[in-house]
């Protein structure tokens, strides 16, 4: 080492002290901000401006610059090391960018009175390098925080969705919700579909997040395996709603499950939701995105006792409830080929009566025996009804 550069290094670190005195002291005048941290945070904060001056004593001190580039990749864990990485979360990046500056204008400030003339050029060129390079050491610093946030967040996320999914969610979990941003307050429904291929999950997330917001809804993501499981919170539109989300899934059905009153009862529109996308096979041409109330035939056949349920309990028994010709007209409309004559006959009515009726199935239901994809569900609503032989609700 040359001896001026020695000369320098030891004057330097003789004053460390001082200097670090000197940076503390100005931080309460140079930076409003810094008032308003607590006393702990304001203690930590003190001790990166000493650390970050010891290290570039130290580091000006190396023999070479050969050996100073091996000492630069765990610069931030000497400059930031001494505070906990919790203070990331109480202090921004542009904020300890200026604590950086801070600190480094005190010891440039300093150096003519603490060197010799002929060793504070070297010196002052040394500060603006190591500035340079305890910025990149801060951004690593912050970036790794943030991503350790992201993943953390993504696993109680994920936590969150799967207890939705399961019927868990307590007040724990609602909690958990709160803190990731969920703000929705009732009209909650869930929507699934595929993964999207070569896509990050993360990436994916945020996308949907975003397409949420937009649509003033909060949404909360996970996967689980290769579907892609979203609940929406203020959803008035649970189709519009699942529409806006279309782009961010995968090949393949995406279904929407029915609306529920919050967070604590989506299990019942997330059950729907994937017993539907389960069902979904079963009709090749059916809409994207497509309600699971449109699919309770397929998940009917497919076992689902909640949807054999629903439809005698919302299908079969109210049309019994209604009038008791309805349901005999609609049997004889099935056996007869969906005629209106033949049924007309079968029965000994005018084929207006039949019509009349027919409409009467429609008003209670809300599904027409005269449209083919709604006359499957009225079909098998009758013949799970006969079945289950019940006679009232």
């Amino acid at each position: 080492m040359p001896p001026s550069r020695r000369r320098a290094a030891e004057a330097l670190r003789s004053s460390s002290g001082a200097l670090s005195t000197a940076a503390t002291g100005r931080m309460a005048s140079d930076l409003p901000w810094f008032d308003d941290l607590s006393a702990e945070d304001r203690s930590w904060v003190g001790l990166i401006v000493q650390a970050g001056i010891r290290g570039f004593v130290d580091w000006y001190d190396r023999e070479s610059r050969a050996s100073d580039d091996a000492a630069l990749d765990p610069l931030d864990a000497k400059v930031f090391g001494a505070a906990p990485r919790e203070l990331t979360g109480v202090i921004s990046l542009q904020q300890t960018v200026e604590l950086v500056r801070l600190s480094i204008r005190v010891v440039e400030t300093n150096i003519d009175a603490l060197l010799d003339p002929e060793d504070a050029r070297e010196v002052h060129d040394a500060v603006l390098l190591y500035a340079r390079e305890v910025a990149f050491a801060t951004a690593a610093v912050y970036a790794r925080a943030a991503e350790s946030r992201g993943a953390w967040d993504a696993r109680l996320e994920a936590l969150v969705v799967d207890a939705v999914v399961r019927a868990e969610a307590d007040e724990t979990v609602l909690s958990r919700a709160s803190a990731l941003g969920w703000g929705a307050h009732g009209d909650v429904a869930v929507v699934l579909g595929a993964v999207p291929p070569h896509r990050a999950e993360l990436d994916v997330f945020e996308s949907v997040r975003r397409s949420a917001r937009a649509g003033d809804m909060d949404a909360l993501c996970a996967t689980q395996g290769e579907r892609l499981v979203v609940v929406l919170g203020g959803v008035t539109d649970p189709l519009k709603a699942a529409t806006r989300l279309l782009d961010h899934f995968g090949e393949g059905p995406v279904v929407v499950g029915p609306v529920t009153a919050d967070l604590a009862h989506a299990s019942a529109s997330a059950r729907a939701a994937l017993s539907a996308h389960r069902a979904a096979s079963g009709w090749p041409d059916a809409p994207r995105p497509v309600a699971s109330r449109d699919l309770l035939p397929e998940r009917a056949l497919a076992g689902d006792g909640h949807a054999r349920r629903h439809l005698v309990d919302e299908v079969y028994l109210p049309l019994m409830a209604a009038r008791g010709t309805l349901l005999e007209t609609l049997g004889a409309w099935f056996e007869h080929g969906t005629s209106i004559e033949g049924t007309a006959r079968a029965l000994f009515v005018h084929p207006n009566t039949v019509r009349y009726r027919l409409r009467q199935v429609a008003d209670v239901t809300g599904w027409s025996p005269t449209r083919p994809r709604e006359a499957f569900a009225l079909q098998l609503a009758l013949i799970l009804g006969r079945q289950s032989g019940r006679t009232e609700l």
